[in-house]
């Protein structure tokens, strides 16, 4: 259980944490505080967009809908590992879940199944948007990722939480699946590994034109320029696994490469859960 920080307090954790953070319009300002309570907080929400475009899925989170107005989060991560503030105070992102589910959060436990919605969400976790179509093959880059490990662990860090306060919308409302593409174990592996180093500052993601960042030197580049920079040719046939295919019947080599990439990233979070769940049963033995 804890009061929510401040809104300085919340930019400051997450820009402490090395995001970047681009605050948009009048968001310190922006919530739903009139409709209900804000706090006490006592996690973090994740959650995918089912939108397409940076820009587009910003001004959907901070306006929302005619029939769920928003702010429908605080932070939108976008594909880019930028971290954008739309609102801060009550957002429509959590909606009705489980108690019991909320228990597990404050106790830092397992979490059991999401199998009621009787209870208010949006009064008790921070929630970050995160833009993708939600499809189970829209990619999640990796600077988005570490943008996602990031924000999370940044404020765990300022509340004195562990990874466990940290939960997808899929555990916490029956029905939901986001996000969809990784998995909240994982994540919060991720999550557990920095909460056991300092914070840190030193990490700036980068976009096509700019600087390449300091731990992706090919950050600066398209995937597509990498594949026609390596092959020096434009197009080579699709595999026929391409969910595309039938659109797009030729992928560049990138779209190989990622897709290696993507299962290579999956099979690594797995090895750093199953690597924490061993160190705490040899804890627990000893």
């Amino acid at each position: 259980m804890a009061t929510p920080m401040s809104a300085s307090a919340f930019v400051k954790a997450l820009r402490d944490e090395g995001l970047t953070v681009v605050e948009v319009g009048d968001w310190r300002d922006h919530n739903r505080n009139h409709k209900g309570a804000w706090g006490p907080v006592h996690g973090v929400m994740i959650h995918h967009t089912v939108t397409k475009g940076s820009a587009n899925t910003v001004s959907i989170c901070q306006h929302g809908y005619a029939n769920l107005p928003g702010p429908l989060c605080h932070g939108v991560i976008t594909k880019d590992g930028r971290v954008h503030l739309v609102g801060y105070g009550r957002a429509n992102h959590a909606g009705l879940g489980d108690d019991d589910v909320l228990q597990a959060v404050i106790a830092e436990k397992a979490l059991p199944a999401d199998n009621e919605a009787n209870t208010d969400g949006n009064r008790h976790f921070y929630g970050f948007e995160c833009e993708n179509l939600g499809d189970g093959e829209d990619p999640w880059p990796a600077v988005q990722l570490e943008a996602i490990e990031r924000a999370a662990a940044a404020l765990c860090r300022h509340h004195g939480w562990d990874e466990r306060s940290v939960i997808g919308h899929l555990e916490w409302q029956p029905g939901k699946v986001d996000p969809r593409g990784f998995t909240m174990a994982s994540m919060r592996a991720r999550i557990s590994d920095r909460l056991d180093g300092p914070s840190s500052d030193d990490w700036k993601p980068s976009t096509p034109g700019t600087t390449p960042s300091k731990e992706d030197p090919m950050a600066g580049y398209s995937q597509a320029q990498i594949g026609d920079a390596v092959l020096h040719r434009d197009n080579i046939p699709a595999p026929k696994s391409a969910p595309d295919k039938a659109k797009n019947p030729k992928w560049t080599l990138s779209s190989y490469a990622q897709t290696i990439l993507n299962t290579l990233n999956t099979a690594l979070d797995e090895l750093r859960a199953l690597r924490k769940a061993v160190d705490a049963l040899a804890k627990k033995e000893s």
